[in-house]
C-alpha cells in the first residue's frame, strides 16, 4: 500500500496551489489522512488532518488556519490540501500520511507516508 502526493510546484506569494494524496489501493476513505511539511533546516511539522469515516473531524495548524483547506473526494479516492494566500514561509516539502488512527499532530501514529512534493513560494 502506498500513498502518493502530487500538485507541488513554484508559485508566487498570494497565489494558490492544490496538493493531492491518493492511495494505491484506492481506499483512501478508510484512512485518516494528515499533511505534514518540512522546510529546509527544520523539523517535520503537522499541517492538517481529516479523520477516517468522519470528514467532520478536521484540524489545522494555527499558521495555516483560514488559508488551507483539507478535503476528501470519495469518488476519486483522493484527499486534497487547498492552499491559498501562500507565503514564502509555506515553502517546504509536503507529505501526506495515512493511518487507521484518529487525527494526531504527532508523526508517530501514521503508518504510511508519501514521498513528498515540493512547494516553493517565491516571487
Amino acid at each position: 500500500l502506498q500513498f502518493v502526493e502530487s500538485g507541488g510546484g513554484l508559485v508566487q506569494p498570494g497565489r494558490s496551489l492544490r496538493l493531492s494524496c491518493a492511495a494505491s489501493n484506492g481506499f483512501t476513505l478508510n484512512y485518516s489522512i494528515a499533511w505534514f511539511r518540512q522546510a529546509p533546516g527544520k523539523g517535520r511539522e503537522w499541517v492538517a488532518c481529516i479523520q477516517y469515516h468522519s470528514d467532520s473531524v478536521i484540524e489545522y495548524e494555527s499558521a495555516v488556519k483560514g488559508r488551507f483547506t483539507i478535503s476528501r473526494d470519495n469518488t476519486k479516492n483522493a484527499v486534497y490540501l487547498e492552499m491559498t494566500s501562500l507565503k514564502p514561509e509555506d515553502t517546504a516539502v509536503y507529505y501526506c500520511a495515512a493511518g487507521l488512527n484518529m487525527c494526531s499532530t504527532s508523526d508517530q501514529p501514521w503508518n504510511y507516508w508519501g514521498q513528498g512534493t515540493q512547494v516553493t513560494v517565491s516571487s
